[in-house]
């Protein structure tokens, strides 16, 4: 039982990622319906066999406040898909702003990339324009929809269909 569960608001936008045996137990108590199954999964007991439930939303609809994805450098790398935003190198990566510290960069989704120490230090405290480099994507404030849907590529395809997700 090492596969975990989507659950969904009422809206269908994603609240949690919980263990199987927590869905079961909301599913037990009536407090979820099951949208989709893991196809090839069956919970078996001594008199009963369940299908492995994938996908679950909420029967009422809670209000949880979204605080949006933490900002730090996993986040960020995980976001640049661990390569720098220049050259597509995958080694020595830092973090490097667009617009410079100095010259009134923010740091925030916006101007944060992956780069890697070679093409941070060519570029120094020069906007990518005046470095002669470009960006291989536009920077954006992923959501919590984007890092599932990454997880569901590796872990459950099952989930896809249920996430918003943003293509770069």
């Amino acid at each position: 039982m090492e596969k975990r569960v989507l659950v969904l608001n009422l809206d269908h936008s994603p609240v949690a990622v919980v263990p199987v045996q927590k869905a079961l137990v909301l599913t037990f108590l009536d407090k979820v319906s099951c949208l989709s199954f893991y196809e090839s999964l069956i919970i078996r007991t001594v008199t009963k066999e369940y299908r492995y439930p994938a996908v679950i939303r909420l029967n009422e609809y809670r209000n949880i406040p979204y605080k949006g994805v933490l900002l730090n450098r996993a986040n960020l790398f995980r976001r640049d898909g661990h390569e720098c935003q220049y050259c597509g190198s995958r080694k020595h990566l830092t973090i490097d702003h667009i617009i410079p510290r100095s010259k009134g960069g923010k740091t925030n989704w916006y101007n944060l990339i992956t780069a890697c120490h070679r093409c941070n230090v060519y570029k120094g405290d020069k906007t990518p324009d005046q470095a002669g480099l470009a960006l291989r994507t536009e920077p954006f404030k992923p959501t919590l929809s984007f890092f599932l849907a990454d997880y569901a590529e590796r872990h459950a395809e099952e989930w896809i269909p249920f996430l918003d997700v943003r293509t770069v």
